[in-house]
């Protein structure tokens, strides 16, 4: 509906304005409507002149937006100016025609007046309830660069279908440091390569959760902060690696401002498409692959099902790892070969990829570090980690399924190393992605935090952790991490 029009022009009107979330054109539509209801209220004289005026701005915002494409949020609006206009301009024709003005009672005008204007507010509040993300400006030193990759293994046949000749294929997304862009240089689109790979999977994300997909339309719209192909940072550095998957049904890019932020700081990070999981994967040759992963209902199943998927996606950030591995060392072909120091990595995942992360580390002993998003440990708990680990979660309630901090807490304190686990307060489990950015504030989905707070808490934490196991950067772990939330530290079972 929405569509980006060519021209530095359509680019400034369509422009979400962050806190409003709207552009300035659909305000000066809202102004519009607003005006042309509330000059049946003012003194005759001021009457024709605010009704011309208003009409005039209405309908030439009007004509724009159909052009570049009306927001589902911007129908109410229109709907009660529509509704308006006749009792606007009659009084006004009438005039022109010599017959005398004829304008409803005051105690008869006031309940349509009302009407109208509760039917245009609907507009901001569904505008504000289901915003066009607007990601947050990266903090640190670089800009950020991003490109996706598609890789094959040749070693694991694909277990989500019959044909023996199918092997598994996972698509990654790259974020980098990389050289600043030149002013008014197109940024990434959110959720794809393309606007039509985006609206592929914003469509495949709302049914996964049941909801009509025209509700979020607003997300493939949006452009994040970083670049697709930008240079990588001049210098020469190695950069730390950060791998990511994301949660059930969920996509590589559902943590960008994650990601940006990372990045920014002067890590690479990778996260995962997992084919037959994720909810949906546009492949290099066109083909969209769609989440085959559902639970039963019954808990016994459910969790031999969850396991399974957790090996797979284990399985997957594993060689991921390899493979860039061998693009760091120029086996592989790209802008960052010979940039990527993967002997220092960190795996992490949100919710069933957070259990991952911890199953690829148990596993895979080049992971040095751990980040666990909210994510409850599936699968086996031994080996036991052996690696730095950080477990970010919300705050346990009644609601929490029972089994989730027990199981979590025997993870980290079976672990050969110090582990962290940090409950962050007005957190739910969305907090910990991007879902804060366009989802409605409603504290059960995604926490009270707010829409800015939430990707910089998540983000700095993540960063401190990072910094000090990755980067030995000096300072206590146990001193900072409880700027962002409440700690429990669990150091070495030494009996293992």
């Amino acid at each position: 509906m929405w569509r980006r029009m060519p021209g530095a022009e359509y680019g400034r009107v369509t422009e979400i304005i962050a806190g409003l979330s709207m552009s300035p054109l659909e305000i000066l539509a809202l102004l519009g409507a607003v005006a042309l209801v509330v000059a049946r209220w003012l003194p005759p004289a001021a009457r024709p002149r605010v009704t011309i005026v208003a009409g005039a701005v209405l309908l030439l915002s009007a004509i724009v937006l159909s052009v570049a494409g009306i927001r589902w949020q911007m129908l109410p609006v229109l709907a009660g100016a529509a509704s308006t206009v006749p009792f606007a301009l009659s009084p006004l024709l009438r005039r022109r025609t010599g017959r005398p003005a004829w304008r409803a009672r005051w105690w008869l005008a006031l309940p349509g007046s009302v009407a109208c204007v509760g039917l245009i507010a609907t507009g901001p509040v569904a505008a504000w309830a289901f915003p066009v993300p607007v990601f947050p400006e990266p903090s640190g030193g670089f800009a950020v660069g991003t490109r996706v990759v598609q890789w094959t293994d040749p070693h694991r046949p694909e277990t989500f279908t019959a044909d023996p000749d199918d092997l598994r294929t996972v698509v990654v997304q790259l974020w980098y440091p990389a050289q600043q862009s030149p002013a008014g240089t197109r940024r990434a689109q959110y959720l794809g390569r393309t606007e039509h790979e985006a609206r592929t999977v914003s469509e495949a994300l709302a049914r996964g959760v049941g909801l009509p997909g025209f509700l979020v339309d607003g997300v493939p719209r949006a452009h994040t902060r970083s670049v697709f192909g930008a240079p990588v940072a001049g210098g020469g550095e190695r950069f730390p690696v950060v791998l990511f998957s994301p949660g059930s049904g969920g996509v590589r890019t559902q943590n960008t401002a994650w990601a940006e932020e990372l990045a920014s700081h002067g890590y690479v990070v990778a996260a995962l498409d997992h084919p037959y999981d994720s909810a949906a994967v546009v492949l290099d040759d066109g083909r969209t692959i769609t989440t085959e992963t559902a639970s039963t209902g019954d808990p016994g199943k459910d969790d031999e099902l969850a396991a399974g998927w957790t090996a797979v996606r284990a399985a997957d950030l594993s060689f991921v790892l390899t493979q860039l591995d061998a693009l760091g060392r120029g086996e592989i072909a790209g802008p960052l070969t010979g940039r990527l120091d993967t002997g220092r990595v960190a795996v992490t995942g949100h919710s069933m990829g957070g259990a991952a992360a911890l199953q690829a580390a148990r596993q895979d002993r080049r992971f040095d570090a751990v980040i666990d998003l909210d994510g409850y440990p599936h699968g086996p708990t031994s080996p036991s980690l052996g690696r730095p680990t950080l477990a970010l979660t919300q705050a346990i309630t009644p609601g929490t399924d029972p089994r989730y901090l027990p199981r979590l807490t025997e993870a980290l304190k079976s672990s050969t190393a110090t582990s962290y686990r940090l409950t962050i307060p007005g957190a739910a489990h969305l907090t910990f992605m991007d879902g804060p950015l366009y989802l409605p504030p409603v504290p059960s989905i995604v926490g009270s935090l707010g829409r800015t707070e939430s990707p910089r808490v998540v983000a700095a934490a993540t960063l401190a952790f990072l910094d000090a196991t990755l980067r030995a950067k000096p300072g206590d772990l146990a001193g900072v991490l409880p700027a962002y939330g409440t700690l429990s530290v669990h150091h070495p079972d030494n009996s293992h």
